[in-house]
C-alpha cells in the first residue's frame, strides 16, 4: 500500500526541477537572456534592455505555458487509456482522435484547391485550421463514444479506434495525392507540431478545456485504480464500467483532442511519460501516478521544447523529432534496467 509521505521527497524534487526548466527554457533560444533578465520581465521590473522583455511575455512565455499543457496533458491522457485498455502500447491518440484532427486539417489544407478560393481565403487561418482540427477530433469522439455504449468489450473499442485511424489515414492519403506541392508543405509543416504560435487568448481557451480534462480525469482515480483488477473484479466492486469508460474516453479526447488542435499531433510524449514515470515512482496507486505523470510530462517537454530550439541559433527543429530523439532512449534505457512493467 502507497504511503503519502514516500513520495512527499520526489515530488518536491520534481517541482523543483520543474522550475527550473521552466526559467531555463525562457532564457533559451536565437537571443540569449539571463535568467536574473528572465525573473525581473516575469516580475514587472525593468529589464536592461526592452527588447528582451517583449521577447519573454510575447513569444517564450507563452510557449512555455504551452510546453508544460502539452507534455502534462499528453501524459496523463496516455495513463488514461494504458489503464483502460490495460495495454502498455496505448497512446492518446490510439481512439483515433489525433487522425481525426488531421483528417480536419488536410480537409482544409489539402482540400482547399478541390473546393475553390472561397474555401481557402475562409478556412485556411489559424483560427480555421484550429477549428477543422477539434471539428474532426469530435467527429472520431462522437463515433467512438457512441460505440462504447453498445459494445461491452474494452478491447473491442481500442480495435475500432484503430480501424477509425486507418479510415481517417486513407482519406488524407487521397486529399495528398490532389494536393499541390505547396499546399503538402503547409500540410506537412502542421504535422511536425509546434509550441511557439499561440497568442494569449488561444492559450487562455487552451487551458480552461485542459483544466476540465484534468478536473474530469482527477474524479476518475477510483475508477482507474478498480480497473487495475479487471473488468470482472470491478463490476464485483460495484464499478459501473460503461460509466467509467465513458468518462475515461471524454477525458482522454478532450485533452488530446485539443492539444492536437492547438499544437499539432505531438509524438512521443503521451505512449512513453507513464512508463518512466512508473519505474521511477514504482507504483500502479493513479493518486500517485496522476500528479507524477503531469509533472514528468511537463518537465519533459520543456526539455525538449529547450534543445528543439538550438541555442544561440536562428533555427528551430520540429519537436516531434526531439520528442522522439530524446525520449524514447531514455525509457528503453529505464525499462532494460528495470525489467519490468507495473501495471
Amino acid at each position: 500500500m502507497d504511503k503519502k509521505n514516500t513520495y512527499t521527497k520526489p515530488f518536491l524534487v520534481l517541482s523543483l526541477i520543474l522550475v527550473i526548466c521552466f526559467f531555463t527554457n525562457i532564457s533559451l533560444g536565437s537571443v540569449y537572456i539571463p535568467l536574473k533578465g528572465v525573473f525581473n520581465s516575469l516580475i514587472g521590473t525593468a529589464t536592461e534592455q526592452e527588447t528582451w522583455q517583449h521577447i519573454i511575455q510575447n513569444y517564450r512565455l507563452p510557449k512555455a505555458i504551452t510546453a508544460i499543457i502539452v507534455g502534462s496533458g499528453l501524459g496523463i491522457s496516455g495513463l488514461l487509456m494504458q489503464t483502460l485498455f490495460r495495454n502498455p502500447l496505448a497512446g492518446p491518440f490510439v481512439l483515433g482522435i489525433s487522425s481525426g484532427a488531421s483528417l480536419g486539417v488536410a480537409i482544409v489544407i489539402l482540400g482547399s484547391g478541390i473546393f475553390g478560393g472561397i474555401f481557402a481565403s475562409l478556412f485556411i487561418s489559424k483560427w480555421g485550421i484550429v477549428l477543422a482540427a477539434s471539428l474532426g477530433s469530435f467527429l472520431v469522439l462522437l463515433s467512438v463514444l457512441m460505440v462504447s455504449i453498445k459494445v461491452r468489450d474494452t478491447m473491442a473499442i481500442l480495435i475500432i479506434g484503430l480501424m477509425f485511424a486507418s479510415i481517417t489515414a486513407a482519406l488524407v492519403s487521397v486529399l495528398s495525392y490532389f494536393g499541390s506541392a505547396q499546399q503538402l508543405q503547409q500540410y506537412i509543416f502542421w504535422g511536425f507540431g509546434s509550441l511557439g504560435n499561440l497568442s494569449w487568448d488561444e492559450i487562455f481557451i487552451f487551458f480552461l478545456i485542459f483544466t476540465v480534462g484534468i478536473v474530469i480525469s482527477i474524479t476518475s482515480i477510483k475508477s482507474l485504480n478498480t480497473l487495475l483488477l479487471g473488468e470482472n473484479y470491478a463490476k464485483s466492486l460495484g464499478l459501473n464500467i460503461k460509466k467509467s469508460r465513458l468518462t475515461i474516453i471524454i477525458a482522454t479526447s478532450l485533452l488530446a483532442g485539443t492539444i492536437t488542435a492547438f499544437a499539432g499531433p505531438i509524438a512521443f510524449i503521451g505512449l512513453a511519460i507513464p512508463h518512466l514515470t512508473r519505474q521511477v515512482f514504482n507504483t500502479s496507486n493513479h493518486k500517485i501516478l496522476l500528479p507524477a505523470v503531469f509533472l514528468f510530462g511537463a518537465i519533459i517537454m520543456l526539455v525538449c521544447d529547450s534543445i528543439a530550439q538550438l541555442p544561440n541559433s536562428d533555427f528551430t527543429l520540429p519537436i516531434n523529432a526531439i520528442t522522439s530523439l530524446v525520449g524514447a532512449p531514455v525509457v528503453i534505457w529505464l525499462l532494460v534496467r528495470k525489467r519490468k512493467m507495473i501495471f
